[in-house]
């Protein structure tokens, strides 16, 4: 299908630039300080004797291992969760690949924990947070976060090659 300029997409991990926005709103307002610890907002998270802080989750050097260096990226990939700190709960007992601080880790579930931290100080959901101080605020319309299986209109499709042909993802 060709694209149209009217096209919807989903942004996947350009989320990330959102909740750093959020996050840094959050500080600006004096609701948190980057170096906070997360254990601040999940009391029961082990971190093996270190202290790991927000500004570690923004950096990608907490330590936090990436859920594809876990068994969730070979065996339980179809896991369903019902909630962000399920989430939380189902990785928190994996070991720091690290100490915080020590190196650069690309690791998706620190940006979960930071929109779990987002909810917990702002008493509204990751999308109501979002909505309401970002993308109102800024006029971006045709930016939301979708129910589970609402239909998108304009809604631009995924494709990738499989057996050197052209599919959709």
């Amino acid at each position: 299908q060709d694209m149209k300029t009217d096209n919807i997409f989903d942004i996947g991990s350009i989320t990330k630039e959102f909740t750093e926005v959020s996050i840094l709103q959050l500080k600006d307002k004096g609701k948190l300080k980057l170096d906070d610890d997360i254990r601040m907002y999940i009391p029961d998270y082990p971190t093996q004797g270190y202290k790991i802080t927000i500004e570690n989750l923004l950096t990608h050097t907490s330590g936090i291992k990436s859920h594809t260096d876990s068994s969730w990226a070979e065996n339980e990939a179809g896991l369903f969760f019902e909630n962000t700190i399920d989430v939380i709960d189902y990785y928190k007992n994996d070991s720091l690949g690290f100490a915080p601080g020590d190196k650069y880790s690309y690791a998706n579930i620190g940006y979960l924990i930071l929109g779990h931290i987002i909810e917990k100080v702002s008493g509204l959901t990751y999308a109501d947070y979002l909505n309401k101080y970002i993308f109102k605020p800024l006029g971006m319309t045709d930016t939301f976060f979708p129910t589970d299986g609402e239909e998108i209109k304009n809604k631009a499709k995924g494709y990738e090659v499989e057996d050197g042909s052209i599919v959709p993802a």
